[in-house]
């Protein structure tokens, strides 16, 4: 019970104490979009070099990783873009359904990862991150292209998945690891930078939820959460079960398929010409269900 309390309390309790700093304390916007930057390409890319550089990649089943990830956001993809044509969504609405049916809170994950399987768990949870982002970086960007003016290029889309921070990460940590770890006064540092990410991250993704909205288009939503929460852990779950993924693998699998939406959707659907205000309203929904749903995809996966 204990290592429950341990994990999913400081979560929700960061989340809940982020959004009253946002109304409260730290009421400039200039203040969170700082530290989201901070966070997103500093902080967390420390905490994935930092887990990645102590491991050996050899010893991971990387290839059943890679075909179970992709084989539920192939299939998360095409319900998604489905479900949004069933309720008569138009292109834009459609990429918010779609942000929320296969991008994931990465900090939630790394959280609960560490929290109750160890350092075992964030070295798996940082090669997730690794195998996921790409996939949703680029299928997301392609998205948002076909329902603009802009053409969509593959140089384009492999340019922007490339430079993403956690991508970069992840081959540095890589490298890192083959090359027996990273050097002595770097890696106090980095695995220091890391260790912050967690937490302020997770006051940044309260900060960003928002109860405005929440009464738009209720059944869209709530189809999207049961998509995200629901139906993507559970065929991840029979993936790795197919493909013979041991124990914890599969069980960090199933936990970053079964978190919600990044914050950071919203934020992706603004500049892109999504629907922003959906969006937002799926975020929060998302994060409220999962409060809920989470504990029990933790607690089938520990007694699996």
């Amino acid at each position: 019970m204990s290592a429950w309390l341990d994990a999913f309390v400081p979560i929700f309790g960061l989340l809940a104490l982020g959004a009253a700093l946002r109304r409260g304390l730290l009421r400039d916007d200039a203040v969170w979009a700082g530290m989201e930057r901070l966070v997103f390409w500093v902080l967390l890319p420390c905490l994935i070099v930092n887990a990645l550089a102590a491991i050996d990649l050899r010893a991971l089943p990387v290839g059943g990783l890679a075909a179970a990830f992709w084989g539920a956001l192939s299939l998360g993809t095409a319900l998604s873009v489905g479900l949004a044509r069933a309720l008569r969504q138009d292109h834009a609405a459609m990429t918010s359904v779609l942000q929320g049916g296969i991008r994931f809170n990465n900090l939630m994950g790394f959280a609960i990862a560490g929290a109750i399987w160890g350092a075992p768990g964030l070295a798996l949870a940082a090669v997730a991150t690794g195998l996921i982002v790409p996939f949703v970086q680029a299928v997301a960007t392609v998205a948002f292209a076909l329902g603009g003016e802009r053409r969509v290029t593959a140089f384009g889309v492999a340019r922007q998945v490339g430079l993403n921070p956690l991508i970069l990460a992840c081959l540095i940590g890589f490298a890192a690891g083959a090359l027996g770890g990273l050097p002595p006064g770097l890696a106090p540092t980095v695995r220091g930078l890391g260790q912050a990410s967690v937490a302020l991250g997770l006051l940044c993704v309260g900060a960003a939820l928002t109860l405005k909205g929440l009464g738009d288009r209720i059944g869209v939503q709530a189809a999207t959460a049961a998509l995200k929460l629901g139906i993507m852990p559970a065929a991840t779950w029979l993936v790795a079960a197919a493909l013979g993924l041991g124990p914890l693998p599969t069980a960090v699998a199933v936990l970053f398929m079964a978190l919600p939406t990044a914050a950071t959707s919203y934020v992706m659907a603004r500049a892109m010409g999504g629907d922003a205000r959906l969006m937002a309203a799926i975020t929060t929904s998302e994060h409220i269900a999962a409060m809920a749903t989470l504990p029990i995809w933790v607690w089938l996966l520990t007694r699996a």
